[in-house]
């Protein structure tokens, strides 16, 4: 099974290139509606196309997406945490994390796990105003927890663009490192292990950042407003695999400038 991950930007030009790919599924972040014109070519679930945001409801989300007749597909419903009863998928943001069961071909079923780390503020007591993602994925994480039912055996695929930082913070800091450490510790811990992508499945920050460590095997998977697919720097998109199926996902970046795709970040597949 070929999965893409990949944060769309709102953008409708990379609903085109997923029907060109010859991927079974894709797990989008930052998806508007996708095309009229295209709703009859694939299928995803009926939430609506927002993610609850303060003051104002953003018109994109999270998503899971059929686009292969390779793969049967349930949608799991999510439910905004304080309406949602035992046993259901209770959500903290609504739109920032998908999930479904899906089943290829003749193999057993897995989950797969669309994630968005929602950008957040300090309280404005502190009188700081850096932004921060990691305390939503925190909240991924214990909402995608619903999905351990037992220590071992589970079959899980998560992967999404976390707004994070692997191996280091920003600019050599040692605070964010730690806070961002502790997000991969966590999914370790229940059973969910990174799987990629790391280099060589991707190309690296060329030139070399200053703040990435020298033994880094972290490949850029976004460029900001003010770079382009050459000159990204930073990897935000990563994946995880229960423990008993992580040797046999492969992850690749695709992230040279000529297979970048319309979007800030670059495509992610997922070889099952």
């Amino acid at each position: 099974m070929k999965i893409i991950s990949w944060n769309i930007a709102h953008r409708k030009e990379p609903w085109f290139h997923l029907l060109e790919s010859d991927a079974d599924v894709a797990l989008l972040q930052e998806a508007s509606q996708p095309p009229i014109n295209l709703q009859q070519e694939i299928s995803v679930d009926e939430e609506a196309w927002e993610t609850v945001s303060p003051g104002k409801n953003s018109p994109w989300r999270t998503a899971v997406v059929k686009l292969s007749d390779q793969v049967e597909i349930q949608w799991i419903k999510p439910f905004l945490i304080n309406k949602a009863g035992w046993g259901q998928f209770a959500v903290s943001r609504l739109g920032t994390l998908s999930a479904a069961q899906v089943k290829y071909k003749n193999e057993l079923p897995i989950i797969v796990i669309s994630m968005y780390g929602f950008w957040e503020r300090p309280h404005r007591l502190t009188g700081g105003n850096r932004i921060y993602a990691d305390a939503s994925v925190h909240r991924l994480i214990s909402d995608l927890s619903t999905f351990i039912g037992r220590q071992t055996n589970h079959r899980i695929i998560a992967s999404g663009d976390l707004n994070i930082l692997f191996g280091y913070g920003e600019h050599g800091s040692k605070y964010w490192a730690s806070r961002y450490a502790s997000v991969f510790t966590r999914l370790e811990s229940l059973g969910l292990k990174f799987v990629g992508p790391q280099a060589p499945n991707g190309r690296h920050a060329n030139p070399w950042p200053a703040e990435l460590p020298p033994d880094s095997k972290n490949v850029s998977t976004f460029h900001s407003n003010r770079q382009t697919p050459e000159t990204a720097s930073r990897q935000l998109d990563f994946v995880f695999a229960s423990g008993n199926i992580a040797n046999h996902v492969n992850v690749f970046a695709l992230n040279q400038p000529r297979e970048w795709g319309p979007s800030d970040h670059c495509r992610i597949i997922v070889d099952l």
